[in-house]
């Protein structure tokens, strides 16, 4: 039983590094609640191991008295102390459960989150593509409607100067026919 509260502290402390590392990642906005998240799940990894410990020197105290044959407490008096310590070592045991499975919960998330910056990340991509490409056609727009605006230009000054020239040659004709009578 000891040997797996070991290994299962063990598996907690790397989860724990692992989610930190995952926190270092995530954005400034958002990082502030994780980062007290993982505070006070290194204290409750802290609490439970110091509980373990004293169970582990509380058990280890007793079975050192019971092989010397200690025997100045009655055995009663023992057994409800190494029943104790069982006890106390079951309740570290199961809130390092506990722990274990709020840290593969909170790595969940942050995968979750992982994923979601991801996708969010490519949108901007794709959306930062059609911007370019749509500032790319407002110029050939631009160029377009320019030389569109140059033609009517020309067009409107050679109908003036059309106009122009059949009003003088209409008056020419006019004044000869007259002055020619």
């Amino acid at each position: 039983m000891v040997a797996n509260v070991e290994k299962q502290l063990e598996e907690a402390r790397e989860l724990l590094e692992q989610m930190e590392l995952e926190v270092r990642e995530i954005p400034p906005q958002s990082r502030g609640m994780y980062s007290s998240r993982m505070r006070s799940y290194k204290q409750e990894m802290g609490k439970l191991e110091a509980d373990f410990k004293r169970s582990r020197i509380a058990y280890s105290d007793e079975v050192r008295n019971e092989l010397l044959g200690d025997d100045g407490n009655s055995s009663e008096n023992q057994r409800a102390h190494l029943l104790d310590n069982t006890e106390r070592l079951e309740r570290s045991s199961r809130r390092l459960e506990a722990g274990y499975q709020i840290a593969v919960e909170t790595e969940q998330i942050g995968q979750e989150m992982l994923e979601n910056l991801s996708h969010d990340r490519e949108k901007i991509q794709r959306a930062r593509e059609r911007l370019r490409e749509t500032d790319a056609n407002l110029g050939k727009s631009s160029r377009i409607l320019t030389g569109m605006l140059r033609r009517i230009i020309q067009n409107r000054i050679l109908i003036v100067v059309l106009a122009v020239i059949i009003i003088f040659t209409i008056l020419m004709a006019i004044y000869f026919s007259v002055r020619g009578h």
